[in-house]
């Protein structure tokens, strides 16, 4: 069973809001077990609407937009015209209009009674928060369905209006996915490292790579009649996959690094405070606008100045003018002394050359250097993410999280 979402309106083609319909009503057909093979959107002139309707090949084509009040929308009359019908008046409707508007104290006008007319091929999906209804019509062994584009009347009618029918008229598959996290490798290191899990993977489960900086998200998805079946059959190749990659960290619940990072603290007990440069502050604010912080994060300092390096954090000046601030030497320093001053078991310290200058140190754009200290032991690493500034810093706040997972599952945790 297959779908396609068709998404009406000048608003997205010009970029004026975002297509979340689109979306969530992916979501919601693939808890359907209804695999989405398009989606478009289109403007809301007559023949766009028409020839996008001529033109699909699913199952089921849902298309939400258009059938508002006002004149410049063609869009309920563009329907009309594909499906060889006509407008009929449905007095019922006009009336849930009215009431609504009495509610609301709102002036009943001749453009709202036009929304009481539709296709006669149309069976009728109720919008109990809205005027324009929505609309089920089958077409050679097709199905349309024509929701309103406003997303809360669209979501209300797809789930109480919609699903209930699609479910009556079809025995559907499940189709349920899973997908983990892998942070800390490149996609194609990681897809040599995991080539012979993935070829033998059973052939009703695929894989799918979603690289974004600073972590690759792993889909695995397959379809089926049975439910528990599927989900036992994905469990147990992530849990062959992480003995594959030991060394490497796999979330199954987040891919947010920052809350992996957080729920990970919180299970070590471990204390942390952060001294950072280049990322300016954006590890702590990270950490920090995540509930229960306050158990962990002693705090941090933003040492984006040299002289607040020096004067706060008590890094020895002549280390600087002999390296500059971008160097190991210093972010040893920084990272030592910030875990010093805030009494935590770990002190974490980034300084870098982000960019788009150079600033106070002569490393090439997108240096960048974090270290970090507990009682016994310093590591320092040194990273080269390039430009612009933006993938820089974000690539640097990915990274220190990673290597904070790593410490505490090395040293505290002892995974």
């Amino acid at each position: 069973m297959t779908a396609e979402i068709i998404n009406i309106g000048d608003e997205i083609l010009i970029g004026q809001i975002n297509n979340t319909n689109a979306q969530w009503l992916s979501q919601q057909l693939q808890k359907l077990g209804i695999e989405t093979r398009k989606i478009s959107v289109i403007s809301d002139q007559p023949d766009d609407i028409k020839t996008a309707l001529k033109n699909t090949k699913a199952d089921i084509i849902v298309v939400t937009g258009g059938l508002g009040p006002t004149l410049d929308d063609l869009t309920k009359q563009s329907i009309t015209e594909f499906f060889n019908d006509k407008l009929v008046f449905h007095p019922e409707i006009e009336a849930h209009i009215k009431q609504m508007f009495a509610k609301m104290n709102y002036p009943y006008t001749d453009n709202n009674k036009g929304q009481s007319y539709l296709p006669s091929k149309a069976e009728i999906l109720c919008n109990h928060y809205g005027t324009a209804p929505g609309m089920w019509i089958e077409k050679n062994h097709r199905i349309f369905i024509f929701l309103p584009g406003v997303p809360f009347e669209m979501k209300h009618i797809f789930e109480n209006e919609a699903i209930p029918k699609i479910k009556a008229k079809f025995d559907l598959p499940y189709l349920y996915y899973k997908t983990v996290t892998v942070f800390g490798i490149g996609e194609s290191l990681l897809a040599d490292r995991i080539k012979d899990w993935e070829q033998h993977l059973p052939k009703h489960i695929k894989l799918a790579y979603l690289p974004h900086p600073g972590r690759i998200r792993l889909r695995l998805s397959a379809k089926g009649q049975q439910l528990d079946e599927l989900k036992n059959s994905i469990d147990e190749q992530i849990q062959k996959l992480k003995q594959l990659i030991p060394d490497l960290t796999l979330s199954e619940q987040v891919e947010d690094l920052a809350i992996a990072t957080h729920q990970t603290l919180t299970e070590s007990g471990k204390t942390i405070s952060f001294a950072e440069s280049c990322t300016v502050g954006l590890l702590v604010s990270g950490l920090a606008q995540i509930p229960g912080a306050s158990k962990f994060l002693m705090g941090g300092v933003v040492a984006y100045n040299t002289h607040i390096k020096i004067d706060v954090l008590k890094v020895d000046a002549k280390l600087i003018e002999k390296y500059s601030v971008v160097h190991e030497k210093v972010a040893r320093a920084m990272a030592e002394n910030v875990r010093e001053l805030m009494h935590s078991d770990i002190g974490v310290a980034t300084t870098g050359n982000a960019g788009p200058t150079k600033g106070d140190s002569d490393a090439p754009l997108g240096t960048c250097i974090i270290a970090l200290a507990t009682k016994d032991t310093t590591e320092v690493y040194r990273f080269q993410f390039g430009q612009p500034r933006e993938k820089a810093v974000k690539r640097t706040v990915s990274k220190t999280y990673e290597l904070i997972l790593q410490l505490l599952n090395k040293i505290f945790l002892k995974k």
